[in-house]
């Protein structure tokens, strides 16, 4: 049994839906398909956002922390976890957007992959042509796979630059290493990906344009959270709770000794027998 065979069934129609209903392009049914599920999984993107800007604030209190118990990982990760938890920090909350489009993709993959037999023959009977497949002129047809045509390694310089700029908005709390993997990693996938549908390209380089596009948004709507307050050598110490000799002095009551008075009678009395003995 096929386990993505539901999300399967669920594109097809909705494609089906978007192209034969509301009267769009196969193409551009791609298109505003993708931009449907980037709007279904938004509330988990904005979560995700605020996570990483919560992970970026603290990320140097969070640094000290495993410098502090780099020999005991034991403890390290305890900590770790602690911290996470009383900064409201979810370091899973970065992949679940990702992990939901995942089948989606893989779906996409097979429905584009059947295209041709499963679901075009329908509409040829209707009278539409291979030429209703294509796209702007440019894309001849989004069932084939990007290396039969020129328009196809278009799009994979396009996909490449897209991929590597919504890393660049959505990798910011990485440290350098992991930065300069996830910015490498489309150039390695542009060598498999040659192999996929044209329309499977649209989907993936509409998704990384609006993952750009959401950067640049939210960095402008979504608040940064306040960074923690930084102790310095100025920083008032800490309040000590006075004695009651000292609280009773300040207070004026009687029979209180005031503060240093004790140590005022031994340096008299000290003064005294240093003048007796030098008469």
């Amino acid at each position: 049994m096929n386990p993505l065979r539901p999300i399967e069934d669920f594109l097809t129609s909705a494609l089906e839906w978007l192209h034969a209903s509301v009267g769009l392009p196969w193409a551009w049914a791609i298109i505003v398909l993708t931009v449907l599920v980037r709007m279904v999984i938004l509330p988990l993107t904005i979560k995700q956002i605020r996570s990483m800007q919560r992970l970026q604030v603290h990320a140097p209190e969070l640094k000290a922390l495993q410098q502090k118990y780099k020999h005991d990982k034991q403890r390290m990760n305890e900590e770790v976890m602690k911290f996470y938890r009383e900064n409201k920090v979810n370091p899973a909350a970065s992949c679940l957007p990702i992990l939901l489009q995942i089948p989606v993709f893989i779906a996409l993959f097979f429905v584009l992959r059947d295209f041709d037999d499963e679901v075009f023959p329908e509409y040829q009977d209707m009278g539409e042509t291979f030429a209703d497949l294509g796209w702007l002129g440019i894309v001849p047809n989004i069932t084939e796979n990007i290396n039969t045509h020129w328009s196809g390694w278009v799009l994979l310089v396009i996909y490449v630059a897209s991929q590597v700029a919504s890393t660049f908005f959505m990798s910011t709390t990485m440290d350098s290493r992991q930065r300069i993997i996830f910015l490498a990693l489309p150039f390695v996938f542009a060598f498999i990906v040659v192999n996929f549908p044209m329309g499977l390209m649209l989907y993936w380089v509409t998704t990384n344009l609006w993952t750009v596009g959401q950067g640049l948004v939210t960095r402008r709507l979504v608040p940064k959270p306040e960074p923690p307050p930084k102790r310095t050598s100025r920083t008032a110490p800490k309040t000590t709770h006075p004695s009651p000799d000292d609280e009773a002095a300040e207070a004026g009551a009687p029979g209180a000794k005031p503060a240093g008075s004790g140590q005022q009678r031994v340096r008299r009395r000290k003064k005294k027998k240093g003048s007796r003995a030098r008469r």
